[in-house]
């Protein structure tokens, strides 16, 4: 497998001296992944608009989903909100606000680790209810099953990596790696050496999710990216109560003639 190092001007890509397993999983992998994750959304919502869906199974069982629900929900939505500030904002951008380089790897190890763990232990119960309540286990599908191990993988991927690399190693930058290489990819340019400094976790849980993103489309996960806005607008429904009939006599036991 050759791969190209040079643009047609002659200047060098960014993936010069990058070897053929780094331009793989670092360059080829997150391309496709990203491919199937935007085609596969729309195939889905063309082809199975009416299981664009959650299933949602509360009817089955309550009192464990109000636990591992909103712990999931809350925890997850705050993990998200840091992967977008931590991969997509500069550091420079960061420091031009007056947040020095301790001030932010404090609270984003802080926030990010209970996160994480409120995240684990959320999915942790709400697959121990879809494992042991009998209704719900009968609802899950294969798809389902597939869907929460990439998940629980990659989730706990991404919070040993924090407690590693931040906690037990004293402290790792990925925003001088990971997140350049990360916003290459939408620069379409690239750059797998950077990826390859970065610790083995942190390149495991981006493996992990790459796999995540590409099932994506195909899971219940669909139902993050809609809301139903239609709700707002349409009319409002009227309901009618049928109201006992009065009659110009009074009722009487037993069958009576119809017709």
């Amino acid at each position: 497998m050759t791969v190209p190092t040079t643009w047609p001007d002659g200047t060098e890509t960014l993936a010069a001296g990058a070897g053929t397993g780094a331009i793989v999983l670092w360059v080829v992998l997150p391309y496709l992944s990203l491919a199937v994750f935007v085609l596969g959304h729309v195939w889905r919502y063309r082809y199975d608009k009416f299981g664009w869906t959650t299933r949602s199974s509360e009817l089955y069982e309550k009192r464990l989903l109000r636990i591992g629900s909103p712990l999931f929900h809350f925890g997850i939505l705050v993990v998200l909100i840091g992967h977008v500030i931590g991969l997509l904002i500069p550091d420079s951008w960061t420091g031009a606000a007056g947040i020095t380089e301790t001030q932010y790897h404090v609270v984003a190890v802080t926030l990010g680790t209970v996160a994480g763990v409120c995240t684990l232990g959320g999915i942790a119960i709400l697959i121990y209810r879809r494992r042991t309540v009998g209704p719900v286990f009968s609802a899950t599908t294969r798809n389902d099953k597939v869907m929460y191990v990439s998940l629980t993988l990659t989730i706990a991927l991404g919070l040993a990596a924090t407690i590693d690399a931040n906690i037990v190693e004293g402290g790792y930058n990925y925003r001088e790696t990971i997140s350049p290489w990360f916003r290459s990819i939408f620069y379409v340019q690239p750059d797998p050496n950077l990826m390859s400094q970065a610790p083995v976790l942190y390149k495991l849980h981006a493996l992990s999710a790459l796999v995540l993103f590409a099932l994506w489309p195909f899971t219940r996960l669909v139902h993050m990216l809609t809301a139903p806005l239609g709700y707002l607008t349409r009319p409002y429904i009227v309901y009618r109560s049928r109201d006992a009939q009065l009659g110009n006599r009074p009722p009487r036991r037993g069958w009576e003639r119809v017709g």
